[in-house]
């Protein structure tokens, strides 16, 4: 047995911690100053960490509960789950102004690109010993495609005061070509009087409406400030007579699908510009009060719901109201994961009413399967996150209900369109932005995209100016301290004594 190994204490209040302070208060009280601890040597260190006596735990405190130890891992998820909705929200608010304009203008083009493929294969095989031939239908959404692009681009690049000064010539045209639906110009598809034909044009004025009432109502809500909290605000003049018009000329047309969609947008905007709640929850109950009216005052809306709710025995009808969407689920539930292959669509070949219009995701989702809607559904989040991060950096109101307003524009009608082809909705006549079939619609929304891609190019350039101007501040304070570090030299040195012979 090691002689020189210390006898270990009986008991913790003999243990060195409690010496010590007892040393400490002995000295204290005696009024002399604590010796200097010699040196030690490593005998002496190994032999003091022997003589450590281990951590005892107080005999009177409670032990924990097992209730503690259970919610302690409880409470480490919820930390790391707020921290990572947290990381998510950084990202999607803040992200980075110079990615965010090619965030725009990538999905704009590949969502493009895909519209004309699936119109293409959608309508080559109807089309086959027509007229305008085969390719007829996708020579024309290619020549829209074209001046929409150049219109896009025209606008992303334009001076951002212009939009502003476009916002009320813009509206005025688009109630007026609104109105020209009404006239001897005006024509009827699919029961709804919603085109007009000039020579040998047409189009859907409802569209080009759509981005003159967002850059009006940007502008007017924006003027108005914190005045639009007030009832008399919000209602004039963007409710009153501004949207009432326009939505009085789309349900003259028996329009309810693009009413949908511009009441849709309308409130977003007025949402975030700052509108009392309980004014959307009286709006809201009349909107639908409305639209079950509306409903119930055309005999084909109220079959397609009837349809869509599975009562009265609508699908055994001669018109069989429920053949299109049952087609429909056909063809999405005959692709699988892999698709049947790009043009292989067979669903196409007349069974599918209007398969290059509303119900063109069927036919992508039979030819590209899964993977490919999956693909054209992550184009669109991609879409919806650019224009995200625009409004959520923006400073300025107008910008940022503009911009507010285009996506739950583009977004809230891809959802309609959406739940329609998988029949969570009854079938409304709603089209897929930038896949479906129109001239007019596929125009309208490069040229909203164009819009938030301005304001994109605008953050860009101002975060490249601040940018530069910290570096330039930076270099001119380092060249400062430099210049003030060698004047100090200098007055030092002058200040010194003459070295002497």
């Amino acid at each position: 047995m090691d002689k020189r190994r210390p006898r270990v204490p009986a008991s913790p209040e003999n243990s060195r911690p409690r010496l010590r302070v007892v040393e400490d208060e002995t000295t204290a009280s005696e009024g002399t100053a604590p010796k200097t601890a010699a040196p030690k040597t490593a005998a002496s260190k190994t032999a003091a960490s022997k003589t450590a006596a281990p951590a005892v735990r107080d005999p009177e405190a409670a032990p924990p509960s097992r209730a503690a130890e259970r919610q302690a891992p409880t409470a480490d998820r919820a930390t790391s789950r707020r921290d990572r909705i947290h990381r998510f929200w950084q990202f999607a608010e803040e992200g980075n102004p110079y990615t965010t304009f090619w965030l725009l203008l990538g999905s704009a083009l590949a969502l493009t690109v895909f519209g004309l493929v699936m119109v293409l294969s959608a309508t080559a095989v109807e089309a086959v010993g027509t007229v305008d031939g085969a390719y007829g239908v996708f020579l024309r959404q290619l020549t829209w495609a074209g001046i929409g692009l150049i219109s896009m681009f025209v606008v992303a690049f334009m001076p951002r005061g212009w939009l502003k000064k476009l916002a009320w010539p813009g509206m005025v045209v688009g109630v007026l070509g609104l109105a020209l639906v009404l006239t001897p110009l005006g024509y009827e598809v699919q029961g709804n009087r919603n085109q007009i034909r000039i020579g040998g044009f047409n189009g859907q004025p409802a569209e080009l409406a759509k981005i003159a009432l967002c850059l009006w109502t940007g502008v007017v809500l924006a003027r108005k400030g914190p005045r639009v909290r007030e009832l008399q605000h919000t209602i004039v003049p963007v409710l009153m007579p501004g949207a009432a018009l326009i939505f009085a000329f789309i349900l003259w047309g028996r329009d309810l699908g693009t009413a949908l969609v511009f009441g849709f947008f309308l409130a977003a905007m007025l949402f975030v510009s700052g509108t009392k709640a309980r004014y959307f929850f009286f709006a809201g109950a009349t909107g639908a009060v409305g639209a079950v009216l509306l409903a119930l005052m055309s005999p084909n809306r109220t079959v397609r719901i009837q349809a869509w709710l599975g009562i009265n025995d609508a699908c055994s009808l001669p018109q069989d109201f429920c053949y299109q969407s049952q087609q429909g689920l056909y063809a999405l539930a005959s692709g699988g994961f892999w698709g049947v292959g790009l043009g292989q669509s067979r669903q196409k070949w007349n069974y599918i009413p209007e398969a290059e219009n509303d119900f063109i995701f069927t036919i992508l989702g039979e030819e590209l399967g899964l993977l490919g809607a999956l693909t054209v559904l992550l184009l669109f989040a991609t879409l919806a996150l650019g224009m995200f991060r625009v409004a959520s950096r923006s400073t300025e109101t107008w910008v940022k209900i503009t911009t507010v307003g285009i996506m739950a524009w583009v977004i809230g009608q891809t959802f309609i369109n959406l739940a329609m082809v998988t029949g969570l909705l009854p079938v409304i006549g709603v089209p897929l932005p930038f896949i479906s079939y129109g001239g007019s619609a596929l125009t309208a929304n490069l040229i909203a995209v164009g819009v938030v891609m301005n304001f994109a190019q605008t953050q860009r350039i101002e975060a490249r100016e601040r940018v530069a101007g910290s570096r330039a501040s930076g270099g001119k304070r380092a060249k400062g301290s430099k210049r003030s570090t060698s004047a100090k030299g200098a007055g030092v040195k002058s200040r010194r004594k003459p070295a002497t012979v």
